[in-house]
């Protein structure tokens, strides 16, 4: 019985720690039409030691998401960079060429969702869920 109890509670406890480290994910959606930025190129890099490592590639689905990088994110500082030259979802070529945002993941047990919302001359950012 005693056996079953301590099986029983380590079962919880592997069942709430953060075991493993969750992804990154992102998605471009166009404000001004409210549509999803497919085909944009984005780029993962983290930084160590004041160095940038690209660490995995994605292009946008045609729902402008990446759901996953297949990586393990760890306490670091990421940049995402956007390559909108390949984006035909404006009708003058991007003003903003590229967009890079940094962010600094400080729990690894979390997910980390990072959207660029986009319009013909303006971005934005934020942490999602």
């Amino acid at each position: 019985m005693i056996y079953k109890a301590l099986l029983a509670t380590a079962a919880v406890i592997f069942v709430a720690s953060p075991l493993w480290a969750e992804d990154i994910s992102t998605h471009v959606l166009n404000t001004a039409t409210g549509q999803g930025g497919g085909g944009v190129p984005v780029t993962l890099e983290i930084n160590r030691d004041g160095e940038w490592s690209e660490i995995a590639t994605a292009t946008t689905e045609e729902n402008g998401r990446v759901e996953a990088f297949g990586i393990e994110a760890e306490v670091a500082t990421y940049r995402l960079s956007f390559d909108m030259t390949a984006y035909d979802g404006f009708e003058k070529p991007a003003f903003f060429p590229e967009i890079s945002v940094v962010f600094a993941v400080q729990d690894s047990g979390r997910h980390h969702h990072v959207p660029v919302l986009v319009s013909p001359f303006g971005y934005s950012t934020y942490l999602g869920n």
